[in-house]
């Protein structure tokens, strides 16, 4: 439980309403901490909120563009300079996300922004976090009436980005999705990303047969609701599934890769499945549950065989009917003790603050080069 002087000084450290994008965030960080129980909190906040809400509305741009950053420096100059030419009525802003790169991503990006011509903030987390969770810090660092998340290879043009924003705002939509008129991926990374979307299909809340994007446009309102989550591994499509299901599409390029390998690996496909199947649904626990009943039923079924052949034709008890037996039923506890286990495993690292990311550093532009 946060104490009132504790509620006091996390409550000054934004009252100045410097960094307006984090606002909601740190008021939700308060609030899961028992700000709300706490008077000298309760007070703090609602000041707070008076006080900022004007600041927060006239500082907004109408589009925030939010992009994880691994090893980006042989795309970052290019795709800076692409993103800031994107015209936009009302404005827009650049949000990137550092997701502990081992090249000289962030001293190049420290170095670029001060030339763009648009408000650029930069965070650089503690460490490689997964893409996921670099998308959430984004999005809490964000102030745009609408987001559009993407990919730092410019496999997604930024010149498609007004796309996303007219069918968001034609189609009123909490979101929408970038569906590609031709994929430029290998063989391997189009197959994973099918399997990918199959196991959606029927893992997530989502619509059967809608294609699953980084490259998509988000409303604000559904923004800040997928921010809240403290989840440490996070899946965003199921994050916002479980908001809205107004969602809909529209088809854009997708080019090549501009420089560099993708770090789609097997061991990143394997985690986004993690994410998805364990921390986004029960579906595991169904199918362990129904996989031990049918190897319950298997068992019996040959227990029944041995009986018969054992009183009917007199073939005596050996050790193999024993050890098929115990086979089966140690390997149906097994499944279900590791499916069981997983699950307990990341409640532990839930409960015990575990976190989804720590941001290391912030740097924000106004934007003024020429």
């Amino acid at each position: 439980m946060v104490e009132p002087q504790q509620g006091n000084a996390a409550a000054g450290a934004i009252g100045s309403c410097a960094d307006v994008g984090s606002i909601e965030h740190d008021l939700e960080w308060l609030y899961s901490r028992g700000a709300r129980r706490q008077p000298a909190c309760a007070i703090a906040v609602r000041d707070i909120r008076v006080r900022c809400s004007a600041k927060v509305s006239s500082a907004r741009p109408t589009l925030s563009i939010v992009v994880p950053l691994y090893n980006s420096a042989e795309t970052l100059a290019r795709l800076l300079e692409e993103l800031a030419a994107i015209p936009i009525e009302g404005g827009l802003e650049i949000v990137l996300v550092n997701d502990g790169s081992r090249d000289a991503t962030e001293a190049m990006a420290m170095r670029l922004i001060q030339n763009v011509a648009v408000p650029v903030t930069f965070l650089s987390l503690s460490r490689n976090f997964g893409e996921h969770n670099a998308v959430l810090a984004g999005l809490r660092a964000s102030t745009g009436e609408f987001v559009v998340t993407m990919d730092d290879d410019l496999q997604n043009p930024p010149s498609e980005v007004p796309k996303l924003l007219d069918a968001a705002r034609t189609q009123q939509r909490d979101v929408i999705y970038s569906v590609f008129e031709g994929k430029k991926h290998s063989p391997w990374r189009n197959f994973g990303s099918r399997l990918t979307n199959l196991f959606a299909d029927w893992s997530i809340d989502k619509p059967r047969g809608l294609y699953l994007s980084s490259f998509r446009c988000i409303s604000r309102f559904v923004a800040d609701e997928v921010s809240k989550s403290v989840n440490p591994y996070p899946y965003i499509d199921a994050l916002i599934f479980q908001v809205t299901q107004n969602v809909g599409v529209v088809q854009v390029r997708h080019d090549a890769r501009a420089a560099g390998e993708s770090g789609y690996t097997l061991r990143a496909l394997l985690r986004l499945w993690m994410s998805m199947l364990i921390n986004s649904s029960i579906m595991p626990l169904r199918i362990a549950t129904l996989a031990g009943i049918g190897m319950s039923v298997l068992g019996f079924m040959l227990f029944i065989a041995v009986l018969i052949n054992h009183f009917v034709r007199q073939e005596p008890l050996g050790w193999g009917s024993l050890m098929a037996g115990l086979l089966i039923f140690s390997g149906t506890q097994l499944l279900l003790l590791g499916v069981v286990g997983e699950y307990i495993g990341r409640i532990y690292l839930r409960v015990s603050g575990k976190p989804q990311s720590i941001v290391r550093s912030r740097r924000s532009t106004g934007g003024g080069a020429a």
